[in-house]
């Protein structure tokens, strides 16, 4: 550092990453490493020492001086620091003497606290004590000593896993082995769940194959990720990890008037039926933009599908599990926002990620997820939205533990309805109450209730009737059923997956694809 970077830091007084010191001595001991300790469980930071923190003024250290502070600073990292943290010192000559700069480097081994036990971390110029667990796991989760989709979730059991979901991973995981075994997407229907994982793993139970691949910890209990991946209703254990979506009337989260909001009862579900409930909320509520010259030509999602697959799904794998929030997702008429807890993990900024830098905050769960959820699993989501050429910015907000992704939308563009008919975007769209479907069929829209979307969505596995009704809260009955399940038949959205026997014991009934 020379001495104009010094004086720009002193121009702009003290930074995040900046504190100025006149002296470091004996009395002022606790307070550098209370510094100290704060920028090494935040992103790191410079000590300068010979400049008046209140005024700016410089006095420059003498020689002997020099020597001092540097034991001194030395001294301070190694005793009054714990766990102790090594520190890079250099001199910077100036008239009448020196300055010394002392790095901090973001700490490997946080949290770190001070000589009384207490954790700090930087706020703004300033410091401050931190008192919530939910913060502490954060850091200790980017130490690595701590990881939350591997903790054990009390009184779920194997009866609470969603067995189509199951199924389904295991196809994905195991590709080979259920290709040689005759199963396939085409016939998985036709095979027991107990039979696919004994394809996989010969003689083991379920429970077995769950413990080897470490979804059931060694005392027993199911991990966070096994709940996220495989549970029929995850939520009513992990209350907090869902996914609020709400489509605004105007540009402002304060407005009061909305088109669409998917209640919670719907958003209720693994990580994939969240992921299907939140493109059907992207997919419903922004428009298609005639991107042809041509009056009738066909028109694409105005934020590239392929973008909005990978920016969810980022959401969805990548949140922090110590923040007990929800994703939030807000579409404005001029953007749509995607607010995920937790800022960006181990010092990545907006810049590395943009150039393709990855660490996956939730190893295990990230691994894990890409035999359901479509991504890669290789880290490069965000290169390949940005393939799509979205306008799209990044906001990394450190004071309110969340990252949000901002994507414009095309408020400037004509747009065409399912009539083919050319509308401008106006804020005077009135509220909808009710979701489109599309009959694959005949290509009619069709007007759905909220809970008739939710079982559509919900049956994107095969679902028996006992699991669509117990979603939707009512006895199994001929009469319910005739009810609930009999219209969406009729209506073509959804389907039997063995027609030619209605009255299969096995008969289960899915989402029709489009």
């Amino acid at each position: 550092m020379t001495k104009e970077d010094i004086l720009k830091l002193r121009d702009s007084s003290e930074q995040t990453r900046v504190q100025f010191k006149e002296r470091v001595t004996r009395d002022n001991r606790y307070d550098v490493s209370c510094e100290m300790v704060a920028q090494s469980n935040s992103h790191g930071g410079h000590i300068v020492v010979g400049i008046e923190d209140k005024t700016g003024a410089m006095n420059p250290l003498s020689y002997q001086e020099v020597q001092e502070t540097t034991n001194l600073l030395a001294s301070i990292a190694s005793d009054s620091v714990l766990p102790s943290i090594l520190i890079d010192t250099e001199t910077v000559a100036v008239e009448g003497g020196s300055l010394m700069v002392a790095t901090v480097k973001e700490g490997l081994n946080k949290p770190y606290h001070d000589s009384k036990g207490i954790v700090w971390v930087k706020q703004g110029s300033d410091k401050r004590r931190v008192f919530d667990n939910s913060e502490l796991a954060e850091m200790m989760s980017q130490s690595g000593t701590f990881a939350p989709d591997e903790m054990a979730v009390n009184d779920f059991t194997i009866k609470d896993l969603d067995e189509p979901v199951v199924k389904r991973y295991l196809l994905n995981r195991f590709a080979v082995v259920m290709e040689k075994s005759g199963v396939s997407e085409v016939n998985l229907r036709d095979f027991t769940l107990e039979q696919m994982v004994r394809f996989v793993a010969g003689g083991l139970s379920l429970e077995g194959l769950l413990r080897n691949l470490h979804f059931i910890r060694p005392d027993g209990k199911m991990t966070v990720a096994a709940v996220l991946l495989f549970a029929k209703y995850p939520q009513r254990w992990l209350p907090a990890y869902t996914t609020k979506c709400i489509s605004y009337v105007g540009n402002s989260v304060g407005g009061n008037t909305f088109r669409d909001k998917v209640r919670d009862e719907d958003m209720e579900g693994c990580l994939l039926h969240q992921y299907d409930t939140i493109m059907n909320f992207f997919i419903r509520n922004l428009r298609n933009v005639q991107v042809e010259l041509e009056f009738n030509s066909l028109g694409k999602l105005e934020i590239p599908i392929a973008a909005l697959v990978e920016f969810t799904v980022n959401a969805l794998v990548h949140r922090s599990l110590n923040w007990k929030a929800p994703i939030r997702i807000f579409i404005f008429d001029d953007r749509v926002e995607i607010h995920s807890p937790g800022e960006l993990p181990n010092g990545l900024t907006v810049e590395d990620i943009m150039k393709g830098t990855s660490m996956p905050r939730n190893e295990f769960l990230f691994t894990n997820a890409n035999y359901l959820l479509p991504y890669t699993g290789a880290g490069t989501g965000i290169l390949r939205a940005m393939e799509e050429k979205p306008e799209v910015s990044f906001q990394n907000f450190e004071s309110a533990h969340e990252f949000v992704t901002i994507i414009k939308r095309k408020t400037g563009a004509g747009v065409q309805d399912g009539n083919g008919v050319i509308n401008e975007i106006t804020n005077q769209e009135t509220n909808q109450e009710t979701n489109q479907e599309t009959n694959p069929k005949n290509s009619i829209k069709i007007l759905l209730t909220g809970s008739q979307k939710d079982v559509v969505n919900f049956c994107s596995i095969p679902r028996t009737a006992q699991e669509i009704l117990d979603r939707i809260g009512v006895s199994n009955q001929t009469r319910t059923r005739k009810k609930y399940i009999q219209p969406l038949l009729d209506l073509g959205v959804l389907e039997m997956t063995i027609p030619e026997k209605p009255n299969d014991r096995n008969q289960k009934y899915r989402k029709v694809r489009r």
